[in-house]
């Protein structure tokens, strides 16, 4: 369970900020480059490329380098596993509590 609570506070963190949550829905379209970023959330590339350490340092996006650019994409697989693990473990809290009730 402690595991699951540092991956829920690493995602919440990725997400707190309202800047790298556009930027995560920017990325929600498809792979992006760092220019093309900037160009939709009307930001610095510094501080694009700052909120994009952050979101990968929490697992939410991954980079692929191409030739002289960094392209940025979201890591569903890790978002997703989140939500499901986070799903089931609600599912069991409910289960309890109904047996609980009875």
């Amino acid at each position: 369970m402690a595991e699951m609570c540092d991956k829920i506070q690493r995602l919440s963190k990725g997400l707190a900020s309202p800047t790298r949550y556009r930027i995560v829905e920017v990325l929600m379209d498809g792979p992006k480059a760092v220019s093309d970023i900037v160009a939709k959330v009307k930001l610095t590339q510094p501080a694009v490329s700052q909120h994009l350490r952050t979101l990968k340092a929490c697992g939410l996006v991954e980079s692929t380098k191409r030739g002289q650019e960094v392209y940025y994409s979201l890591n569903a697989r890790y978002m997703m596993g989140i939500l499901k693990s986070l799903s089931s473990d609600m599912q069991k809290c409910k289960a309890l509590r109904a047996e609980t009730v009875r």
